[in-house]
């Protein structure tokens, strides 16, 4: 053997005895890890559950549920509690909610193990003679903010099925009857895609209906509630904290009513038999845009009707959602549809799913009046700018990867948000999908757009709210058939591949050019408001709320240089007390200067003083015309 070979082994055999020291135990072979759960099946269950919801408990925020599951025999039996939740796009089921289970058959208690790999599942054997099991707990919903969203208020309630009920494994859940009721708050109206089939007092009982369609058919209930009905048989249910903030003006109205027939143009066919927007304004209910197939879940803050002019993004979150009914609930990708909610979903085509739908959504925003052009302008240009300046994280993650974030992130507030990317798909969709607008239009001279698309994607088989998946294959085809075009490689190197250019040629091909100047627009000016917020991104790169308490930074922005952080809190401004205007006056005076801008910052308890070297004044972001004619983008944006 040669010398260096035997010295190569003898330091291989040193360095393992160094990892491995011969005196640790070490096992010799793991436990083997046996999925013991039955695996969905398309075969009919036996029998209809029965569930009840008593909702009335609003001061201590509790659900008591009862549920009635007839069983085929006796035998092994397993239950699951929803976990990947349709629309949230990740395991997001309220698991650790639930408390006081308990199981019986013919009157007598049944034992339950939880599942040892999968927390969801309850397994129950059931004895000889028994048809059928109860199943009783409650659901706790949070009562601060710190626990998840505040779903229950002294004066509604969002009632969401899928939190509420427990499911038998093995099938699809289609194929599951349910025959529900709820009981409420007396004197409380309730809105929902589900019709009453009987009422008694505050119960009411729903006809029966799957599972599949009963999830997706949450309730909103309250003391304060008013219905305008939008056409098409839309209905829009508001509730809110008072009487006062449903005084919805007949114009505010109507611009709801034109939105809707301009979705009914778009798509040229409707994937409901009805639809109720179930809108909640309330300072106390957490804010949600939720999608479902005959209603969504809308829930924002005060001033929706009184403060109309100052609502900006918030009068957005209708026509998104609505969009969903035809992308995302009946057009789904094929890798988000699965049998029951047990299945990981995966959202590998979420930037067509939202993306096109965060498109849409400002598209019938313009052209029905939900949001001025100009607003609609002005969104835009932010849009532009963040994926422009404060996106630096797309130097090293492509967007697809950005689909992943629903589940990596869980939803949760990031550190540096703009180097680690957060959802991009929606937005970034949002510009993805702007352009290939914009090259219909130039392509075709002017004859065809993404409307075209629009109707021949999501504007079959009118009426049928069922599921009708698809593939980038479909959605590459379809445009073809638009207009041809190597949309694949377009798609490729837009959101598969990194991009460190944003994709703003929908906007700077389509007649306008980004620009900044130093007066906020309208758009940022009622965001801040809303928010408390002094956005600065684009003029030292952070955003700092009222209190000086700094909620982002640019990955390598000035700020970022300077070394501030989330959560930490601004004092001082040039030894001058933080204040918006304070922080704003510092930034114009350093313009043009070598003068850095002192901050007194309180990180953690520990104070020091950091110099802010941004000399390039206030900048915010707008769009302004680029020539005398219309382009592709005020085509998209008009009315039909």
């Amino acid at each position: 053997m040669r010398a260096s070979a035997l010295l190569t082994i003898l330091i291989g055999a040193a360095a393992s005895a160094q990892i491995n020291p011969p005196q640790n135990s070490e096992p010799t072979a793991p436990t083997p890890k046996i999925v013991n759960i039955p695996a969905a099946r398309d075969v009919p269950y036996t029998g209809t559950i029965q569930l009840s919801v008593d909702a009335t408990d609003t001061v201590r925020t509790i659900f008591n549920v009862h549920e009635h599951v007839p069983v085929a025999g006796p035998g092994d039996f397993v239950l699951l509690y929803p976990q990947w939740l349709p629309g949230h796009h990740n395991k997001l089921g309220e698991i650790r909610n639930v408390a006081g289970l308990r199981f019986t058959a013919n009157g007598q208690p049944l034992r339950w193990v939880r599942d040892p790999l999968d927390v969801y599942a309850f397994h129950l054997t059931v004895p000889d003679g028994v048809s059928a099991i109860d199943a009783d707990f409650q659901l706790l919903s949070p009562t601060a903010t710190n626990q998840g969203r505040i779903a229950v208020a002294p004066q509604m309630e969002n009632i969401d099925w899928i939190a509420l009920s427990l499911y038998p494994a093995g099938y699809y859940v289609r194929d599951i009857p349910v025959q529900a009721s709820v009981t409420v708050p007396a004197g409380w109206k309730v809105a929902s895609a589900l019709r009453p089939m009987t009422q008694s007092g505050n119960r009411i009982d729903y006809s029966t209906t799957s599972y599949e369609i009963l999830t997706d058919s949450p309730l909103m209930a309250g003391a304060h509630y008013r219905q305008f009905p939008l056409g098409h048989d839309v209905n829009l249910d508001v509730l809110a904290d008072d009487d006062a903030e449903l005084a919805a003006t007949p114009g505010e109205i109507a611009l709801h009513q034109q939105m809707v027939d301009q979705a009914i143009k778009l798509f040229g066919a409707r994937h409901f038999d009805h639809y109720d927007f179930l809108l909640t304004l309330s300072r106390r209910l957490g804010s949600q845009g939720l999608e479902h197939h005959r209603s969504s879940e809308d829930a924002t803050s005060l001033g929706y009707f009184t403060d109309w002019q100052n609502q900006g993004e918030a009068r957005n979150l209708l026509p998104h959602e609505f969009t969903h009914s035809w992308n995302g609930k009946f057009r789904r990708p094929a890798d988000l549809w699965t049998p029951d909610f047990r299945t990981p979903m995966e959202g590998s085509l979420l930037w067509v799913y939202e993306g096109q739908t965060q498109f849409w959504g400002y598209v019938l925003g313009a052209r029905s009046g939900m949001l001025s052009k100009d607003e609609t302008l002005q969104a835009l240009a932010s849009f532009a700018a963040e994926y422009s300046e404060g996106s630096p994280g797309r130097s090293w993650r492509p967007l697809i990867d950005t689909t992943k974030d629903p589940i990596l992130a869980e939803r949760k507030p990031l550190p540096w948000e703009s180097w680690q990317r957060s959802e991009d798909f929606y937005t970034e969709g949002l510009l993805v999908w702007l352009d290939v607008d914009r090259i219909i239009r130039q392509l075709s001279g002017g004859k065809r757009s993404l409307d075209d698309f629009a109707r021949a994607f999501f504007g079959m088989r009118d009426g049928d709210y069922g599921v009708l998946t698809y593939t980038l294959g479909d959605v590459v085809s379809t445009l073809n058939r638009i207009q041809p075009y190597d949309w694949r490689s377009y798609f490729q190197r837009r959101v598969y591949e990194i991009a460190p250019e944003a994709p703003l040629e929908g906007i700077t091909k389509g007649g306008y050019n980004l620009v900044y100047t130093d007066k906020p627009t309208a758009w940022t000016l009622v965001a801040e408001k809303r928010e408390r917020n002094t956005d600065l991104s684009y003029s030292g790169g952070l955003v700092v709320s009222a209190e000086g308490i700094v909620n982002d930074v640019i990955w390598k922005s000035a700020a970022f240089d300077a070394g501030l952080t989330v959560g930490s809190q601004i004092l001082t401004v040039n030894n001058r007390t933080f204040s918006r205007d304070t922080m704003t006056n510092a930034i114009a005076a350093a313009k043009g200067t070598d003068r850095p801008i002192q901050l007194l910052v309180n990180s953690g308890g520990e104070y020091r003083t950091v110099e802010l070297n941004w000399h390039g004044g206030l900048r915010y972001p707008r769009l302004v015309k680029a020539g005398s004619g219309d382009g592709t983008l005020d085509a998209l944006l008009a009315p039909r």
